[in-house]
């Protein structure tokens, strides 16, 4: 419902600021630019969706592979303590504990189609706990905020569309990504420890939490002593070794549980052009609305405005062209991808602008999508501090993924 409002925006308003620059400013050629782009840009979203095949396949085959193997169910049981501690309102034998941890680790794995199914399941067998079935319950919000912060480890949706717009080395976010998407997990998990008075300050949660916070925060000062060059070579490597060694420990895993690998990848492989097939349509819809919306001029109108707010504040404004990104992700999965290919397509793939924009996508998750999805698949109408849990989240993912992009990238 949101997407619709936002894709009729874009029309509307490329239509508005066209009419205005033909009037007041005789600009002749501003309706012909925008029926222009409506053709350039259903041509780019078919181009990209067709480009996407390839490596689309590889990757889901790859995944697949990773969960026949039993990757899932391993980091399940990695992460099964700290669940326990962070959900205090929820039994310890709760059915719901295993389906949570399956999705949290799908997702950390990005496997969204595995994801997904589990997420509804429970959040399902969360409602079944819940002594007011039209509110959200304590244990759902914290559920649902964690999805929303995004964490994950192999974003490899990102990867492939840098890849699809000629990124040189497609995996230089992976690093920017897997740090930005642990603080806005991070900020998502004490927002709402916050609100709903979770101890967080026991040896099991402070053992996750800070283990994680002294790692991170090492890695990000040992990049901060390298100079640019040094930090590129360093990030490069450090991302190719571990997600080369990711798709090797898949394989051995697989091949231990007696797991038919090259089956397995041809049966995940499958659905790769399904699925680059299936989002033809959308990616389309979606370039095609933002297409209009910078051939009218409204698009450069926003991205101004903003850049002068910035620059009054006194604040660097390289990475104002990444912010449409940033401003979409709550609101729209698909309409940030958009915003994230137009910044590849406009600025190159590997510019700083196009990489900050990866980041941001891959840093959180679409709020107001997972929890129109989740809470609506258990009739929940009343969602208390979830919204706001969510959206600090995200706010904390988009502020890391800029400073990153400077410390990476800048």
């Amino acid at each position: 419902m949101v997407l619709n409002y936002i894709w009729i925006a874009f029309f509307l308003i490329a239509f508005v600021v066209a009419l205005i620059k033909l009037i007041f400013f005789q600009d002749l050629e501003v309706f012909s630019n925008l029926m222009n782009a409506t053709f350039d840009y259903a041509g780019t979203g078919f181009e990209i969706s067709l480009g996407l095949t390839g490596v689309l396949t590889l990757w889901l085959g790859l995944m697949r592979i990773g969960e026949k193997g039993g990757m899932v169910t391993a980091m399940s049981k990695v992460i099964g303590p700290f669940f326990r501690h962070i959900f205090p309102t929820l039994p310890r034998d709760h059915p719901a504990y295993g389906s949570m941890m399956m999705n949290i680790a799908a997702n950390m794995l990005g496997l969204d189609n595995a994801a997904t199914p589990m997420g509804l399941k429970a959040m399902k067998e969360l409602q079944s706990a819940n002594e007011k079935k039209d509110t959200a319950s304590n244990a759902q919000i914290m559920f649902l905020v964690l999805n929303t912060s995004g964490l994950t480890i192999i974003p490899v949706s990102v990867m492939v569309y840098r890849a699809e717009m000629g990124a040189a080395n497609p995996a230089d976010i992976f690093l920017p990504i897997l740090l930005a998407t642990f603080f806005s997990t991070v900020v998502g998990l004490i927002a709402v420890a916050i609100v709903q008075k979770i101890n967080l300050f026991n040896r099991v949660v402070i053992g996750y939490l800070g283990g994680l916070s002294v790692f991170i925060a090492a890695v990000i000062y040992g990049l901060s002593l390298l100079d640019r060059e040094e930090i590129r070579i360093v990030s490069l490597l450090t991302a190719n070794i571990i997600l080369f060694s990711i798709i090797i420990t898949f394989i051995v895993m697989a091949m231990m549980r007696k797991v038919n690998v090259y089956e397995t990848f041809i049966e995940g492989a499958k659905d790769g052009f399904s699925i680059a097939v299936r989002i033809i349509p959308y990616l389309i819809a979606i370039l095609v609305g933002i297409g209009v919306f910078r051939a009218s001029g409204a698009m450069e109108i926003l991205i101004s405005g903003i850049e002068w707010v910035v620059a009054a504040a006194g604040l660097n404004t390289d990475f104002v062209g990444a912010l449409p990104t940033a401003l979409m992700k709550p609101l729209s999965g698909s309409g940030a991808r958009g915003m994230m290919v137009d910044a590849m397509n406009l600025y190159g793939a590997d510019s700083f602008v196009a990489r900050i924009a990866s980041t941001v996508q891959g840093a959180t998750d679409t709020t107001f999508y997972i929890i129109a999805v989740y809470f609506g698949s258990v009739g929940i109408r009343k969602t208390r501090h979830a919204v706001t849990c969510g959206l600090i989240a995200d706010f904390a993912g988009i502020v890391a993924a800029i400073l990153l992009g400077y410390l990476f990238f800048g």
